[in-house]
Formats: structure tokens, C-alpha cells, sequence
């Protein structure tokens, strides 16, 4: 420290004496001994800078340069503060200046990170210049130096929100602490925004983004981006969704009374689409239906007045008289009076002759002969119609004995039906559809299936307490441009994607999925056809794409087709089923594509679709869902036990949830699946194992079972049985039994129930739903799992055919797509629709390793050793680099 305050005081010292000897100098020059190539200086001005030196940054660890320019000027030293640069760290040069003829001193030092580093003052670290003349000296301004940085962390993350439309919304974000003070952007979907470029978004001085009035548009991923010299920082992302509420429409015209005659009603309905709820808005409160009790008058059946009197005696020998229907006249479509109304008769007693013919000779002849046709005919008409009688009857009495009692009342005991006669091969099935004469099922039993069938669709099997359910229709909405999107019913394997470019350019589609749950599905089905999914419905009618949209709905079925003929059906203006294809058939109209629990069609007609089966042998199986819940009934004392059959498909048990949940019921064990054959034997639900001495059971109800033609044919709609149990003591908290569910000579399941009951029900075991529950409409790239880059890219590869075989074919097959290729070779873009489907399938896995496995083993076919094939090896590792990237978030 000593020697360099010795350096200090040397160099001062000499910078001094230097001075002096300047001054000295100066002033004889000023007496006549100038210096040689001196300038003459510039009567009384002192040295003014022309630039002075500015605020510097110190990033990383590179110095700065601070610089000074004055004139006149014949020294320019640094002072840093307060002590002097020594002289050997000065940069210094002099010039003229053109246009006013004096020299000119400009000086630069070096600042390192090092000296502002070990530099501890009450300020920062400044510098400033200090100029000689002849008549004195001049100082600069200060210029401070700091060490640059950006602290990682946003002391303030901006956060997600949901909001109404119209509302307005504010983003908060405080940056990171840094110097120079960073600058704050805003992001929406990686793209910058600007105030200047939309009026309705205001970035504020204090870093905030306030969006006045929340428009749909305005949905997206916002991110804060904080910046200054020394590196960018991005907060973490919050996702705004503006959502709208959902508005009644009109109320349309009052019906017409339901009834033809009597008391009836009258309704009138509205729908919640003014506007419909959209990104998770609330549905319209209130009612969606209005009845009103009417009267519709009665049809009055027309009735005859007395007979008016007899007219004279024509020339004829005749006479007649009339009567009248207006006793009462017939009203509202009543029926008209039969009979005739008028009368003729002989008025001469046979006196009166025709043709010179006695009457009596003219008139009776005939009418014996008349009589005797008529009566012959009456007794041979009368015969046939007993012997149709008497084989009709017989007919009904076998067909009841064989079916009605047997089946209804004693097929637990007699051990079921007896086997179907199925045809086994594929070409029987096709001789089948053909309506070949030979029948599918055996002429025994064949028309007794169909009959069971029957009376199921026309309700007079009716269900073992039968679920109602108030509603009719699920539905969502969603408006969709050219960039698609997908929408979903939560928590019933139904869904629509619609693909990028399907809506044309500048034009959007509003369009709707829902799923029809009242009974209509299945009441226009031929005799032996079930339901294995749910009538799903897309539109507007009006709908007009440029792509298929593909249609994702769950089935019930165990797909075999050596078993099974499932045909994709749909829908008609008159209420009739007409059949699309067949699943297992070729076809260019549409796509189907069957996985075990869900089918994947590929459309471009909206409307009503529905999966129905035919079974082809007894060995054929649609799965059912098993459920029991339990609550409290009437008293403490009453436990009640329900179980719960139904076809396995998320949209129908969601009924059995939504009706437990009304009455307040507990889910007592994971619902089970049970594998139901189509071999006409009954379905058993027994209790078992149920504490005697702490529990007692209603006599006779320890077993219940379903009719065959209940289970089978029950089209999505649930089927459930009860059980009562009565607690002796109120001190009994705990129940614990066994429920068997089991078909006669087929499979069983055990729900295992376990559970404690008291005064105070527990809250309700929750429902097993999907986790995206809340999302119904998703437009734009975040519907898609592959990125529309990459899906570009994709295409343009694999659309035209090359010589080494890598064409869309090919990406079909490896992506296990390779059948009704037909389909795909008539669309515009194959390998489009093909990615579409494939989206469709994985939707919920989002496997994208899967797809980046098959496009690296489609790269591996054929080896690439020309410049372009390398830079088409190049491109597709960074298609897979990307594809596994987006697997991973």
C-alpha cells in the first residue's frame, strides 16, 4: 500500500510539474515564443468538450472504453473516482478540425471488470475528464460504470385466468432484478403482441398486460419476456381462457296437445344456444321445456234421427222415407253413422205388376236365389275362419309354453334357453345378409329369439327397476376455422377432431356433437340387432368441409368376426337406420376402425351414427359394466343395495352416475366388467354372506335375475336391482357381504361391498372420471399432438410416391393403417387424413414416440448416399428430434 501511495504521489508530482511547464511554455508562446507547428489559441476560452464521456455497462467480463474530445486543448487526463489515471493508460490523439480550423484532443481509457469489482465507494464507479488551455481547466460530466446482469427469477410470474367474455383482464408481471433495468414484452402463443398493432391490449410502463374487453380470440398462453443487455428471461406461462355463458334462444310455438282426445299436454322448448356455452361456460339455468295441461275434444260418433214417413206409393210399387246422421252429428273426426239413409219397400202387397208380370213372380225368384248364394257362402266362409281360429290358438299356447312361461318365470330352474344353432364361417354370414332362405338362427328357437326381441323393443318385458333418466341429448359446441380443433364429451369415449384445413381460409363452422340418449335408437333396429354404442350425432346439416372429420365413440362389444356382424349404420330423415358399411368390409365412402373398447371413423357426411351388432354365434360377446351403491332408505334402520348392469361404455354407466348422485348414493366397490354370450341364458344377481345376527334381508330376494332378452337388448339404457337390508341395532355401523353377478353357464363376478352406515352418510366414493373433464372444445394447435410444422412436412414426404417406395402407403402400414387403402387413395391429401386418424386413435396416450419409432424405421429402408438424400436424412432427424421433444412435455 505504501509504495503504490509513493506511485500516487510520483506521478502527481510530475503531472504537475508537467503542467507548469505547459503553462510556462504557453506563456511565452503567448509574448512571441511560439512552439514550432503550434496553432495560434483562441483569445479567452477555456477547453469545452464536444464529447464528453458516457454511462457504460460492464457484460461479462469485457472492459469498456470511456472517451473525451475537447478543444482547445493541449492536455486531457481521466480522473476515476477521484484519483488520476496515471498517463501510460491513456489513449490520446490530436486533429483539426475542418470547419473551424483548431485542433482537436480526444483521450480514451479502458475500464475493467476487475477495478469496478474491487472498487467500494458510497456511489459507483465514475470517471470523468479533466482539459488543459492556456487560460485554465474544464471538467466533464460523470460517467458511471456497472457491472451489467439479469437475475433469473420473475419476482412477479403472471397468472392463468378464466374469465367471461367481454370482461377485462389484467396480466401482472414484475421482472427480474437487473441492471440495466430490463425491458418487458408480451407473448401470446409465442408471438409477440403489440398495443400499437391491437387497440384492445394495453401494455402498461409497469410491465402489466391489460386486455380491456376478453374477446374468444383473446384465449391463449401468455408469457412475460424480460431483457436487457445481458440475456432474456421468459416467466412461466399462464394460460387465459375466455369463456362464454351460455344464453336461452326463443321459446319456440306451443305443440299441439299430445293427446287426440281428453286431458293432455302441451309443450314448448328452448334451447341454450343464444349463445351456447363455449371453453367450459355455464350452462343455461332453468328449464329447456314448458308444459301446459289442454283438453282436446273428443271425437263424437255421428248419430241417426227417427225415420221420416213413408212417401206415397209411386208407380213403381214402391215407396221410401229417410233419416238423418245429426243425432248427434258426428264432430272431431267422429265416425259417420253406418247404415243407410234411406229405405224402400213394396207398397201393393205383390198386387203391383211389372212387365205384365205379377210383382210376386218378378221379385221373390230372385231373391231366393240370392239368399241361397249368400247363405252358402256365409257357411263356408264361417268354416275357414274357425279353423284359422282353432290354429292361431294353438299356435299362441305352444309358442307361450315353449317361450313366455319357461323363459320369464323359470329359466333359473330349467337352466336357460337352449343353444342357438349358429353358422360359424364367414361365408354364411354373407349368405345371411343376403337373405338367403336359410335363417341365421334354427327355425325352433330362431323365431322365438326374434319374438323376445319384439316384445323387448315394444316394452312389454320391462326392466327390473328401470333407470330413468331426465335427460335427453349430451352436447357441446364449437366454432372452428382453418386451423381445427377437436371436441370432446367428457367422460363417454365420444369425440370429434376436425383437421387443420378442413375449414377453408377466412371462414368458420360452428359445429356440435351430441349423444341422443332417449330410447329412439334402437326402436327402428331389425329383430336381431343391438346397439354397441351410442347414436352420436355431428353437425350442422349444412355442413360443408374440405376433409373428412374423424369421429371417435367407445362400443361395448368384444370385436371377433367370426362372431360378430357389426355394421356402422345411420340415421335418415324418416327416422330409419340405413346401413354405411360394414366394419369389417372395404369402403370409399368412409373409414372404420375398430380398437377393443372404441371405433374410429373417418367422415365427411354429417348426422346420427350408431355401431350396431348381429351375433353370428353364441360365443359372440358384448361386455357389461357392473356397479353397486348403497344408501340409506325410509329410516336409519334401511340400508339399500343397487346393482347396476349396463353395456360398458362411458356414456351409459355416466347415466347410472348421474342418478346415484341425485339420490345421494355411494359407489361401494370399482365397477367390474362382465363378459355377456349371446347364448340366450339369463343373467343372476344373488347377495351372499350377509352378517345373519347383525343383518336381515326381505324373504325371497336374496336372488333376482335379468331375462336374456333384458340384458342383451338393453341398447345403452341401464338395467338395476335392489336389495333391502334392515339392521337390528342401531349400534351396527359396519355392512359387509357379497354380490354375485353371473350368467346361467357363463361368467361370474364378485363385488366385494365393505362399508360403514350410521346417521351420518359419508361423502359419496368418488366417480372414476377422465382427467381433462372440464374441456369440450379445443381449436387451434393445441388440439393436435403433432405440431402442424412437422405435419407439413410429413405430407409433403410422403404424398408423392418416389422411387424408393417411401410413399403414403408405406406410412400406413407402419402406423398399422393398412387396410381399405382404397379410402385414402381417393383424398386429396393421403398421408393428411392418415396423420388424422392417427390422432384420433392416440388422442388420449399421445403417443408420439410411437409415430417417431415408424418414421425412423421407414427412414432405415433405404440407404441415402447422394447430397439430397443426406439432406433428407438431416431433415427427418430433426422431425424425430421434434416429435420426441413433444412427448416428453
Amino acid at each position: 500500500m505504501g509504495a503504490l501511495k509513493r506511485g500516487r504521489f510520483a506521478y502527481t508530482t510530475a503531472f504537475l510539474l508537467f503542467a507548469c511547464c505547459t503553462s510556462s511554455v504557453i506563456s511565452k508562446g503567448a509574448t512571441g515564443d511560439v512552439l514550432p507547428g503550434a496553432q495560434p489559441a483562441v483569445q479567452g476560452t477555456l477547453p469545452h468538450f464536444i464529447q464528453e464521456p458516457e454511462d457504460a455497462y460492464i457484460v461479462k467480463s469485457n472492459p469498456i472504453k470511456l472517451r473525451c474530445r475537447a478543444t482547445p486543448a493541449l492536455q486531457i487526463f481521466f480522473k476515476c473516482n477521484g484519483e488520476w489515471v496515471h498517463q501510460n493508460d491513456h489513449f490520446s490523439h490530436e486533429y483539426k478540425d475542418l470547419n473551424t480550423g483548431l485542433k482537436v484532443r480526444e483521450v480514451m481509457i479502458n475500464v475493467s471488470r476487475q477495478q469496478v469489482e474491487d472498487f467500494h465507494g458510497p456511489e459507483d464507479y465514475w470517471c470523468l475528464c479533466v482539459a488543459w488551455s492556456h487560460l485554465g481547466t474544464s471538467k466533464s460530466r460523470k460517467a458511471a460504470v456497472r457491472i451489467a446482469y439479469l437475475r433469473k427469477n420473475f419476482e412477479q410470474d403472471p397468472q392463468g385466468k378464466e374469465v367471461p367474455i367481454n370482461w377485462m383482464i389484467v396480466l401482472h408481471c414484475r421482472p427480474p432484478e437487473g441492471v440495466p433495468v430490463a425491458e418487458v414484452e408480451w407473448l401470446k402463443n409465442e408471438e409477440l403482441i403489440s398495443s400499437q398493432s391491437d387497440g384492445n391490449i394495453d401494455t402498461r410502463a409497469d410491465h402489466n398486460l391489460i386486455i380491456n374487453e376478453a374477446r374468444l380470440s383473446d384465449s391463449g398462453n401468455y408469457t412475460c419476456m424480460a431483457s436487457n443487455i445481458v440475456a432474456r428471461r421468459r416467466s412461466a406461462t399462464a394460460t387465459v381462457i375466455v369463456f362464454v355463458n351460455g344464453g336461452w334462444s326463443l321459446w319456440t310455438e306451443w305443440s299441439t296437445c299430445n293427446v287426440p282426445c281428453g286431458r293432455g299436454v302441451r309443450k314448448r322448448s328452448r334451447t341454450c344456444t343464444n349463445p351456447a356455452p363455449l371453453n367450459g361456460g355455464a350452462f343455461c339455468e332453468g328449464m329447456s321445456v314448458e308444459k301446459i295441461s289442454c283438453n282436446a275434444p273428443c271425437p263424437i260418433d255421428g248419430g241417426w234421427d227417427e225415420w221420416s214417413e213413408w212417401t206415397n206409393c209411386s208407380s213403381q210399387c214402391e215407396r221410401q222415407r229417410s233419416r238423418e246422421c245429426n243425432s248427434p252429428a258426428p264432430k272431431h273426426r267422429g265416425k259417420m253413422c253406418e247404415g243407410g239413409s234411406e229405405a224402400i219397400e213394396n207398397c201393393t202387397d205383390g198386387q203391383c205388376t211389372q212387365n205384365r208380370k205379377l210383382l210376386h213372380d218378378v221379385k221373390p225368384q230372385s231373391m231366393d236365389s240370392s239368399n241361397d248364394v249368400a247363405l252358402y257362402s256365409g257357411l263356408g266362409a264361417g268354416i275357414i275362419a274357425v279353423g284359422i281360429l282353432v290354429v292361431a290358438i294353438m299356435l299362441y299356447r305352444k309358442n307361450q309354453s315353449e317361450y313366455g312361461v319357461d323363459v320369464i318365470e323359470s329359466s333359473a330352474l330349467a337352466g336357460g334357453f337352449q343353444s342357438f344353432n349358429f353358422k360359424t364361417t364367414r361365408q354364411e354370414r354373407a349368405e345371411f345378409h343376403a337373405k338367403a332362405p336359410v335363417e341365421t338362427f334354427p327355425q325352433d328357437l330362431g323365431q322365438d329369439y326374434r319374438s323376445s326381441m319384439d316384445k323387448h323393443k315394444k316394452g312389454l318385458l320391462t326392466f327390473n327397476g328401470p333407470l330413468s333418466t331426465s335427460k335427453e341429448q349430451l352436447r357441446t359446441t364449437g366454432v372452428f376455422g382453418q386451423q381445427g380443433g377437436r371436441l370432446v364429451l367428457p367422460n363417454t369415449g365420444v369425440s370429434l377432431l376436425v383437421p387443420h384445413g378442413a375449414v377453408p381460409e377466412n371462414m368458420s363452422w360452428e359445429m356440435y356433437v351430441v349423444i341422443n340418449l332417449g330410447e329412439a335408437s334402437f326402436n327402428t333396429l331389425e329383430d336381431c340387432e343391438i346397439l354397441l354404442s351410442p347414436e352420436v350425432m355431428y353437425g350442422p346439416a349444412v355442413l360443408d368441409l374440405s376433409c373428412p372429420v374423424a369421429m371417435t365413440m367407445a362400443h361395448c362389444a368384444e370385436v371377433d368376426s367370426e362372431n360378430w356382424n357389426i355394421q356402422l349404420k345411420r340415421r335418415t330423415q324418416g327416422n330409419k337406420w340405413e346401413e354405411v358399411m360394414m366394419v369389417e368390409d372395404e369402403s370409399t365412402s368412409c373409414y372404420c376402425l375398430m380398437d377393443s373398447t372404441s371405433c374410429h371413423l373417418l367422415l365427411d357426411q354429417p348426422g346420427s351414427y350408431a355401431l350396431v351388432g348381429e351375433p353370428l354365434t353364441q360365443a359372440a360377446i358384448k361386455r357389461l359394466k357392473l356397479a353397486v351403491f348403497g344408501s340409506m332408505e325410509g329410516t336409519t334402520m334401511n340400508y339399500s343395495l343397487r346393482v347396476y348392469c349396463v353395456d360398458d361404455t362411458p356414456n351409459a354407466f355416466q347415466g347410472v352416475v348421474a342418478a346415484e348422485k341425485g339420490r345421494g348414493g355411494q359407489l361401494l366397490e370399482e365397477p367390474k366388467m362382465l363378459p355377456f354370450r349371446a347364448n340366450t341364458f339369463n343373467l343372476q344377481v344373488s347377495i351372499q354372506d350377509v352378517p345373519q345376527f347383525l343383518w336381515s334381508i326381505k324373504p325371497f330376494t336374496t336372488c333376482q335375475e335379468f331375462s336374456f332378452p333384458q340384458v342383451w337388448c338393453s341398447n345403452q339404457q341401464p338395467l338395476h336391482c335392489a336389495f333391502s337390508l334392515e339392521r337390528y341395532s342401531p349400534a351396527t355401523t359396519q355392512l359387509s357381504c357379497k354380490i354375485s353377478v353371473r350368467q346361467v353357464k357363463g361368467h361370474e363376478e364378485i363385488l366385494q361391498v365393505y362399508t360403514a352406515v350410521g346417521k351420518t352418510e359419508k361423502e359419496s366414493v368418488p366417480i372414476f372420471m377422465q382427467t381433462d373433464c372440464t374441456v369440450t372444445s379445443q381449436t387451434g394447435p393445441k388440439a393436435f399432438k403433432i405440431p402442424l410444422s412437422i405435419r407439413r412436412r410429413i405430407c409433403a414426404t410422403f404424398d408423392t410416391a418416389n422411387a424408393k417406395g417411401k410413399d403414403w402407403q408405406l406410412l400406413a402400414h407402419k402406423l398399422h393403417l393398412d387396410r381399405n387403402l382404397g379410402y385414402f387413395a381417393k383424398q386429396q391429401s393421403p398421408s393428411a387424413i392418415i396423420l388424422c386418424l392417427w390422432e384420433a386413435r392416440h388422442q388420449d396416450t399421445a403417443d408420439l414416440d410411437s409415430l417417431a419409432s415408424a418414421l425412423e424405421e421407414i427412414g432405415k429402408i433405404h440407404p441415402k448416399s447422394s447430397p439430397e438424400d443426406q439432406e433428407e436424412r438431416e431433415e427427418q432427424e430433426t422431425d424425430l428430434n421434434e416429435i420426441h421433444a413433444c412427448s416428453l412435455r
